[in-house]
């Protein structure tokens, strides 16, 4: 089996209480096809997460960051071999002119709306994080190769699933 491990970056643009989503819908094989997420991408060698993320978002946005938070670290597994390192951070200090990504459909959505789109599930988990809490915090998501997530493990806690079976009652587990 071959294994697969990646370290990446993303974030959350926020402005005038909106974050800046990429629907992901111009690439094929992309495993984020057709779902909403932030910007962001692979580590290139040598780089930081800062210097990824600063980079990432220029190519996908035309904006610069000129500050970020650097809000968690995600773990991302998929089936039994891929596994992504992902450093996240939000921010409200860029400039630029915004430009058409290669990758998908830029659009700001009002943070409450943004549970309504098509996310990977535990992307619902990290937003909300984002939105409840101001400390850092580790985030492990399993992932099986139908895109169910499969497994949650919170600062070293596992979350139990049943516990949370809609969006809405995420906020009971964090």
């Amino acid at each position: 089996m071959k294994t697969t491990i990646q370290n990446s970056t993303l974030c959350y643009l926020i402005r005038d209480g909106k974050y800046l989503m990429l629907h992901r819908n111009k690439e094929k094989e992309d495993i984020n096809e057709g779902k909403w997420i932030g910007v962001g991408g692979h580590n290139e060698p040598g780089e930081s997460p800062e210097e990824c993320i600063k980079r990432e978002v220029k190519e996908e946005t035309g904006l610069e960051l000129k500050e970020m938070d650097f809000r968690g670290f995600i773990t991302f597994t998929y089936g039994e071999g891929v596994t992504e390192y992902i450093s996240l951070f939000t921010s409200c200090d860029f400039s630029g002119e915004e430009t058409e990504c290669s990758e998908g459909e830029l659009k700001w959505i009002d943070i409450d709306k943004v549970m309504d789109l098509e996310l990977w599930e535990g992307d619902r988990i990290f937003l909300k994080l984002l939105q409840e809490r101001k400390a850092f915090f580790s985030l492990k998501l399993e992932y099986d190769l139908e895109d169910n997530l499969k497994r949650t493990v919170l600062n070293g806690k596992e979350l139990d699933k049943s516990k949370f079976e809609s969006r809405n009652q995420l906020k009971y587990i964090i």
